[in-house]
């Protein structure tokens, strides 16, 4: 999905100075999720409740080795 220009995208706070790091932004249709390597290029738009679900999950850990 193409998602308009003025977006702000942002990268974690933990995320280190390299580009290999995805980036989200808050759009009125859910969260987008792109490739910080690739910030022209695609992005995955979430509905709210799946991003939801997905950010429990990590702080739940469920996604731990």
């Amino acid at each position: 999905m193409t998602v308009d220009p003025g977006v702000r995208w942002f990268k974690s706070t933990r995320s280190t100075g390299a580009k290999e790091c995805v980036e989200i932004a808050f759009l009125s249709t859910g969260v987008g999720v792109r490739d910080s390597k690739n910030p022209t290029g695609p992005a995955l738009v979430f509905p709210p409740a799946d991003w939801d679900r997905f950010t429990h999950a990590l702080v739940a850990g469920r996604f731990d080795h």
